[in-house]
């Protein structure tokens, strides 16, 4: 079950328990950005934060394969302590041709692959509980979805052209015109790739790259992060980072930053 309702504090996924995620084989780089497993810490149950990245994810937890659609602001799934999340982070313009469905209709929602209607679902999923250990499940998990990519399209290359734009910064104002197409066309593309519009996507990117800057800073200031990823001020920035994860910019930096780390 997924929450969209925020508790009074949160743990960030990655801090949640013990992230890893590592480039997929060749076969797959077509479709796949990432594999990544997260295995979450034992102990008293922490609300985990699932904050928005543009993308959308295929899961394996609980003895079933899930698709996590992507998201407009954070979610907050209640997981077991100490369970084991395998995924497979689709690249741009692939999800919603393996899934046969635009990603608008996935927007904010985990749901079973198996109604979606994947005829090798149940396969899939007999063979991977039949594993012995989660390690022994993510091998099999990437081997399983280079047997299904074989029979896959290429994916969408505007798809990936309007997520780079995205990524890079610019207005999405200026989209239109860099990539030949109108506005409309622009807005149904982004709408099926990304299930929401490209100012949508341009403002979780811009997010993206304030965490990613957490993530290395040891000494860098908010108000120099917020300049560096490309918010106009802090002020701007407290804001689109509270409305995307209902966290501060101050806890965020506080739980992925390497002060810590420095200090000791």
């Amino acid at each position: 079950m997924v929450s969209k309702r925020p508790p009074d504090t949160a743990l960030l996924a990655a801090r949640a328990g013990r992230y890893r995620e590592y480039a997929p084989p060749p076969a797959l780089r077509r479709h796949f950005s990432r594999l990544w497993s997260n295995t979450l810490h034992d102990g008293p149950p922490a609300a985990v934060a699932i904050v928005p990245d543009g993308y959308c994810d295929l899961l394996w937890m609980d003895g079933r394969l899930d698709v996590a659609g992507p998201d407009r602001t954070a979610a907050f799934p209640a997981i077991r302590p100490g369970s084991t999340i395998i995924g497979a982070r689709f690249a741009p313009g692939a999800a919603a041709s393996w899934l046969r469905t635009p990603l608008s209709a996935l927007v904010g929602l985990s749901v079973p692959l198996a109604e979606i209607g994947r005829r090798d679902t149940s396969e899939f999923e007999a063979r991977l509980r039949d594993c012995p250990d989660p390690e022994t499940a993510a091998a099999l998990f990437g081997r399983l979805l280079e047997e299904a990519a074989c029979d896959e399209d290429e994916p969408a290359r505007d798809a990936a052209l309007i997520f780079a734009a995205a990524d890079s910064g610019r207005p999405a104002s200026s989209l239109p015109d860099r990539l030949g197409m109108s506005e409309r066309q622009l807005r149904r593309r982004c709408h099926h790739h990304f299930g929401y519009g490209a100012k949508t996507l341009e403002r979780i990117r811009r997010f993206q790259r304030f965490l990613d800057l957490c993530r290395r800073s040891d000494t860098m200031s908010l108000a120099r992060i917020a300049l560096e990823a490309g918010f106009a001020d802090q002020a701007h920035m407290t804001r689109e980072v509270g409305a995307l994860s209902t966290l501060t910019p101050a806890l965020i930096l506080d739980q992925l930053g390497m002060r810590e780390e420095v200090s000791g």
